[in-house]
């Protein structure tokens, strides 16, 4: 079996389809309910705004679009999530085909991804983790075309403070990448001196923040709730001085852990490990600052503020490791020996929704085992005792009141958790288990 005899482009097309069509599928067929993320992140698009009490607005800007699209369809929210992996596959495959200059090669760092839990498993499940990587993609491949060329052109800038925004109101911890590569351009521009002060770089930075300037008058206003969440996340608010050993230390495990996979398919790839680090290389360079250095500097946050750093926030960090590996490791690869490397990719493929869908079915008392569509179904008949006329809003936690604002025909509005407010305004209302609807 050797695929490299057949049009690479095809091959890799398939594949992107395939993995479409799977992990689609799967969860369609074997959850009950949709995950937590994506139902919170629902409940927070029926009310959009530019900011909520735990993210920046993105994802529920994209699944809002799909409910209006689709409505509550399960399956639309799964292909939501597999359209924005394959985007961010896309364009890594694009970046890999000017670095290694060899589709066979591009492909091989492609398939690699297989090997890492975020790029399968997890995929479902749209978050604010998933909402980043096409944008962590694009961000890094707009800023290779701009690295590379001779001639700056204002598109690729544009497009780079265009993605780098919506990645960052995806997600706070785009910043990691963005800080990355701003250090590599200062450090060529202002000490190497091998690149010119160009002033469309600018041009980044200014849509950058200008696209940014509604989300930052939103938390200004809402007194850094997100912020002050995230806070609570990485234990920062926990004065422990172990913290400052143990969160790093369990990060580096965990991280490690998860990569298993990813190394064994390289060493199936290779004849010995022998590489030779040339910091004169030019790609090297961009590829280390892409793939080490945003690891390193949360590594590094870490360490400094005793902050624990969660295993899914790494999502998008591990995005260009086939092709770091690949290209470190070029002289040692051996395609001709390449059908152990396939069979275990297949293999991985293959099993991962298998293990998947065991998991889903198997297991009972997971999220998407909840009956959201049961308990929407008595809550509308309890309202329709009282009331002739459709519910408006819900209040309550995420989960439960943002499950019957996905569920009910009427698409209720979530107003949050807090009620007292919101039901001194209703003109008729019933509350259930600390789950309040209403009408305006």
């Amino acid at each position: 079996m050797n695929v490299f005899n057949r049009n690479i482009n095809n091959i890799f097309f398939i594949f992107l389809f395939s993995h479409l069509v799977i992990w689609t599928l799967v969860p369609s067929l074997t959850n009950k309910n949709l995950p937590l993320d994506t139902i919170e992140a629902l409940a927070w698009g029926s009310n959009l705004d530019w900011g909520f009490d735990k993210h920046p607005p993105m994802s529920a800007f994209f699944l809002e679009v799909f409910f209006q699209m689709f409505g509550p369809q399960d399956w639309a929210y799964y292909l939501l999530s597999q359209i924005f992996v394959l985007i961010a596959f896309y364009y890594v495959f694009k970046f890999a085909n000017e670095i290694l200059e060899n589709t066979k090669l591009s492909l091989v760092s492609v398939f690699l991804l297989v090997s890492i839990y975020f790029y399968n498993f997890t995929t479902p499940e749209f978050n604010v983790n998933v909402c980043q990587l096409p944008f962590w993609a694009l961000v890094v491949y707009f800023s290779w075309k701009i690295y590379s060329s001779k001639e700056i052109k204002f598109l690729d800038c544009f497009l780079v403070g265009l993605f780098a925004a919506l990645g960052f109101l995806s997600k706070y911890l785009f910043v990691y990448l963005l800080i990355s590569i701003d250090l590599l351009f200062v450090y060529l521009i202002f000490f190497k001196k091998e690149k010119k002060f160009d002033f469309k770089y600018l041009i980044s930075i200014e849509v950058f923040l200008v696209l940014l300037v509604p989300h930052f008058i939103w938390l200004y206003q809402n007194d850094f709730i997100t912020i002050i969440y995230g806070i609570k996340r990485t234990g920062l608010e926990d004065a422990d001085i172990l913290n400052y050993i143990q969160y790093p230390i369990s990060f580096l495990i965990k991280q490690l852990g998860i990569l298993i996979p990813f190394f064994f398919l390289i060493w199936l790839l290779i004849k010995k490990i022998k590489f030779k680090f040339n910091f004169k290389d030019k790609k090297l360079l961009f590829l280390i600052t892409i793939n080490i250095l945003p690891i390193f500097l949360i590594f590094l946050t870490s360490i400094i503020t005793g902050s624990k750093v969660r295993t899914m926030w790494m999502t998008p960090f591990y995005l260009f490791f086939g092709v770091f590996f690949v290209y470190i490791f070029k002289l040692q690869i051996n395609l001709k020996k390449i059908n152990t490397f396939l069979y275990s990719f297949l293999l991985l493929f293959f099993l991962s929704p298998v293990l998947y869908s065991y998991v889903s079915i198997s297991q009972t008392e997971k999220r998407t085992d909840y009956p959201g569509k049961e308990i929407a179904k008595k809550t509308q008949t309890i309202w329709n005792q009282d009331f002739e006329k459709d519910i408006q809003f819900v209040t309550g936690d995420e989960w439960k009141a943002g499950n019957l604002s996905y569920h009910l025909k009427s698409r209720p509005v979530w107003e949050g958790i807090s009620t007292d407010e919101i039901l001194k305004k209703s003109s008729q209302f019933i509350c259930i288990d600390e789950i309040c609807l209403g009408r305006y």
